[in-house]
């Protein structure tokens, strides 16, 4: 078995903007997706807005001290807003699993399917 990060990428202003069908779409697609994996789900979360977000870059003089940034490092239309850890045989099984998710059908969204590497 492998372990897998999948991260569901959306513009925020649509989040922010999304209609209760929507939205009742979005979470029908991760309650299923939960109910398949089952135990696979290693860990999940639906992160707060990336205006939460604080960043740690090499600061000024001798690197030691990190510069600590409140917000994204990067600005761009589209942000994390969520994730899961899988443990899972393949990426054939990750990626069908993933496809239940909403996020994959949608214009605003995409899932992002990335393997761990394992150090032992």
């Amino acid at each position: 078995m492998a372990k897998y990060m999948v991260l569901i990428y959306g513009d925020e202003q649509r989040w922010d903007a999304i209609s209760p069908e929507e939205m009742a779409e979005i979470d029908a697609g991760h309650r299923a997706f939960a109910q398949q994996a089952g135990p696979a789900v290693l860990a999940s979360g639906q992160l707060e807005s990336s205006a939460t977000a604080t960043t740690l870059r090499r600061g000024d003089g001798d690197g030691d001290t990190p510069s600590v940034t409140d917000g994204p490092f990067l600005e761009t239309k589209e942000v994390v807003g969520g994730f899961y850890v899988l443990d899972a045989p393949d990426l054939d099984a990750v990626v069908k699993l993933t496809g239940l998710l909403a996020e994959t059908r949608h214009d605003h969204s995409g899932v992002e399917i990335t393997p761990l590497v394992h150090h032992g």
